[in-house]
């Protein structure tokens, strides 16, 4: 069978679906509603059965849910995926991108979709695995004025209920519309989860951000997981970036698994998450917030958060008092002290990103603000200096 008939060979059994989706077609067992009954005609019964264990207080919650998610590639389509399958109420999908043949490595894209954008072929076979869910496209770059200015108001209204939504996953592969993610859910004070997957697809993370609680993109350079990997033989001319749909779908899950602790309130939710395939290790740790972040809406979030937690009542703890340990016999009069700094204690630094987890490392060194201020107010006089000198200097900032 060539290519041509194959593809018209799918088009005709989409057709067929669609049209039973409608009811105007050849007989088709028609989904059920969700509901809270677990049994065989429920398609969610499975799903339900965690209320039933006592894992979940009411699985039927995630109808009324919204969830937006910013790029729908490797970890964005497979998310978007899984959340359609769990029962999600509303999904809002945003990317510019088309299908490719290059991403058949994936597990969603199929080879006839390619031409299509990426959220027209997610919705198109999303709609297909469950039509119960609401689903909301737009086909642009979020990091244009125009544009961030409406993916704004779609996070801000764009909910079942025309509020703001309940989470907004970044799963974009770039800083810059990360950058944009990250200012839009300052301004409008949203939660939201960043993930990504690095370019030698043997490690990824996941990693929460509540505006003024914990740090927003902005506040430090961005986490990465260390691979052990010389990064130096990563970067080839003509070698793209690499791609392993086992590492895509192994992040991918993480995220989901977290969003529906954060929406169905069950578990504990991870604040950052890592995981390095090549030792199967997952690093976690919390991230507090930069009092200096350059984001403005960061700091006044901070402010907020300060304040909130000033005016709620304090619960004093009662004092255990520790008995003085008594040793029968200590000669010697040897004692154990402890040498920690008050420093290495609470782990505080200008950034407070200092004593990360094994496995975690800075994707960049940011410069001090101490310095970058320094060298902002020092006029140097190049004629009256040497080459050499003027090359110390630079290399100082």
């Amino acid at each position: 069978m060539s290519v041509e008939e194959l593809k018209k060979k799918i088009e005709k059994l989409e057709e067929e679906l669609r049209k039973a989706k409608h009811g105007d077609a050849a007989p088709r067992e028609k989904i059920a509603q969700m509901s809270g009954e677990v049994v065989d005609t429920n398609p969610y019964s499975r799903l339900m059965a965690l209320k039933r264990m006592g894992i979940v207080k009411d699985y039927e919650k995630i109808r009324t849910h919204t969830v937006a998610v910013v790029g729908v590639g490797g970890v964005g389509s497979v998310t978007a995926e899984m959340l359609t399958r769990c029962g999600i109420g509303k999904l809002i999908l945003f990317d510019y991108d088309k299908v490719e043949l290059a991403n058949m490595n994936r597990l969603f894209f199929q080879p006839h979709q390619a031409g299509l954008s990426k959220v027209e072929a997610a919705a198109n076979t999303l709609r297909f695995i469950n039509p119960d869910v609401t689903f909301e496209t737009h086909n642009y770059n979020i990091t244009t004025v125009d544009n961030f200015d409406h993916f704004m108001g779609r996070i801000k209204s764009g909910s079942l209920t025309e509020g703001p939504v309940d989470l907004v996953l970044s799963c974009v592969d770039n800083y810059e519309a990360r950058m944009a993610v990250n200012r839009a859910c300052n301004e409008l004070g949203q939660t939201w989860y960043e993930s990504g997957v690095a370019e030698n697809a043997v490690s990824g993370h996941i990693q929460f951000l509540i505006p003024g609680e914990t740090a927003c993109f902005d506040c430090a350079p961005p986490l990465v997981v260390a691979s052990e990997i010389d990064e130096r033989t990563l970067k080839r001319e003509g070698v793209c970036a690499a791609s392993l749909p086992t590492t895509m779908g192994i992040v991918a899950g993480l995220l989901v698994q977290n969003v529906l602790k954060y929406l169905l309130d069950f578990g504990e939710v991870s604040y950052y998450l890592g995981y390095n395939a090549l030792v199967d290790f997952f690093p976690a740790m919390t991230v507090k917030p930069n009092p200096q972040c350059d984001d403005y809406w960061c700091r006044k979030r901070q402010e907020e958060y300060a304040a909130k937690k000033a005016s709620e009542p304090k619960i004093q703890k009662e004092e255990v008092k520790e008995e003085e340990v008594v040793h029968e016999d200590n000669e010697w009069g040897i004692c154990l002290v402890d040498e920690t700094t008050p420093e290495e204690a609470t782990g505080s630094t200008p950034t407070q990103v200092s004593g990360l987890a094994k496995g975690i490392t800075l994707a960049y060194e940011r410069p001090s603000p101490m310095v970058a201020s320094e060298a902002r107010s020092e006029d140097v006089d190049a004629g009256d200096t040497s080459l050499d000198d003027l090359m110390a200097q630079m290399k100082s900032l």
